[in-house]
């Protein structure tokens, strides 16, 4: 299976652990938090990343997290910009695209606050 068609799960928990965030949960879901910051992190897939299927841009679950940060591949960062911007969503977001090259790089697109 070709690494953009998985979900960048593990370059997410590597992002934020580098950024001194705890990160817990298992698989795409999970949670990472640092000082009074809870962010709520998804990691998606190409396919998930150019659907974004409407349970990402309602919010989820009703957690309540305030802040919320999708991990995606480079490739993918405009589609997903464009459709989160197109939805009214109750909480902060922000976009990580990194590179599916291997290596440590990785681009930060910031959200509306809602």
């Amino acid at each position: 299976m070709a690494q953009a068609s998985m979900p960048p799960v593990q370059e997410a928990r590597s992002i934020f652990g580098r950024l001194g965030y705890t990160v817990s949960g298992d698989g795409p879901q999970m949670l990472a938090e640092h000082k009074w910051r809870t962010v709520q992190v998804t990691a998606l897939s190409s396919r998930e990343a150019s659907e974004c299927r409407p349970v990402l841009t309602d919010g989820g679950d009703d957690a309540g997290y305030r802040l919320r940060c999708f991990v995606t591949w480079n490739d993918h960062i405009e589609t997903l910009t464009e459709r989160l911007r197109g939805v009214d969503l109750p909480y902060e977001w922000a976009i990580i695209g990194v590179s599916n090259g291997g290596t440590d790089d990785y681009e930060v697109v910031r959200g509306a606050n809602t």
